[in-house]
């Protein structure tokens, strides 16, 4: 009897699975133990006055920045120094003399083109060199001390070469003219290095409650910066009708601008006499240019014209 083989055949048997070595076991890095005395620290919270002083820090930074924007702080503080300078550092000056303010033309007084000074920024300029000139020159509480006001009443100005941004200049003030009622100052802006000009403007400032001739003659016999003194007298309590004034004659005085009229004669109050102070006054008075006697003119005929409804 023949016996079958049971067994599947060679290439259908089980083979047995190749030995592959484990692969190795990467060796973990040991816990850092803590001392078993010690616990554990968690990382320190800053303080709490620490977090409160950077909030303040952040709100005075904040209040600045729109105290610039809505008060523009860079000119107040700039008046202020101005006026203290004036007061106290610089020395005091005459009437007649001739002050000079120091000024830089940085990024805020530039152009939209970014090439030159703003045309604006040369009258606001201006505000720095008038209020120089008033406090080393007293005028300003003289006319409140005699219970009157000043302001800008018009102002004219020529450009004839640019600042540039970053370039220094001078502003040089002095008074060329007054009558009853005005005081006409020019302003130039001088390069310093060669003394070019760079623009002319005349302002006329304006004074209320008081006469400009009166304020003249308590301020001209002070001491001047060349040693003249005028002999003290007293001041006049209606100064007489200036000579050569610069109102138009054709114009109605009840009618002048500010609600400073004067009567037919011209004086401000009752008759006054000629004193040696007038006289002395009127010699030291400068004579009209006649290039601001044409201003003066064109002034008066725009007045005349707003009063008519023109």
């Amino acid at each position: 009897m023949m016996m079958m083989n049971t067994n599947p055949p060679y290439h259908l048997q089980c083979q047995p699975a190749p030995r592959t070595t484990p692969p190795k076991r990467l060796s973990a890095r040991p816990p850092i133990c803590q001392p078993a005395n010690l616990p554990f620290r968690q990382p320190a919270s800053p303080p709490a006055g620490m977090e409160q002083l950077c909030y303040l820090a952040l709100s005075v930074l904040l209040a600045i920045i729109v105290a610039y924007g809505l008060l523009e702080l860079h000119y107040f503080l700039r008046m202020c120094l101005c006026v203290l300078l004036a007061r106290f550092v610089k020395r005091r000056c005459h009437i007649l003399d001739t002050t000079t303010v120091n000024g830089l033309c940085l990024t805020n007084d530039v152009d939209t083109l970014l090439y030159h000074m703003n045309n604006a920024r040369y009258f606001r300029e201006l505000d720095f060199a008038r209020v120089d000139f008033y406090e080393r020159t007293n005028l300003y509480r003289t006319i409140t001390g005699m219970g009157g006001s000043v302001f800008q009443g018009a102002a004219t100005i020529r450009y004839r070469r640019f600042i540039r941004p970053f370039h220094r200049f001078n502003i040089i003030s002095r008074i060329i003219y007054w009558d009853e009622q005005s005081l006409f100052m020019e302003h130039r802006f001088v390069r310093p290095s060669d003394k070019f000009v760079h623009c002319i403007a005349i302002c006329r400032q304006r004074v209320i409650d008081v006469s400009m001739e009166a304020v003249m003659s308590e301020l001209l016999p002070r001491t001047s910066s060349n040693g003249f003194r005028a002999p003290v007298l007293p001041s006049l309590a209606a100064p007489s009708p200036p000579t050569g004034g610069i109102s138009n004659p054709a114009m109605d005085t009840s009618l002048a601008e500010n609600g400073h009229g004067t009567t037919s004669g011209g004086a401000t109050g009752t008759g006054a006499t000629p004193t040696t102070t007038t006289a002395h006054c009127l010699k030291l008075k400068p004579s009209l240019p006649p290039e601001l006697a044409k201003w003066i003119e064109y002034n008066d005929m725009s007045s005349k014209n707003l009063r008519s409804g023109c």
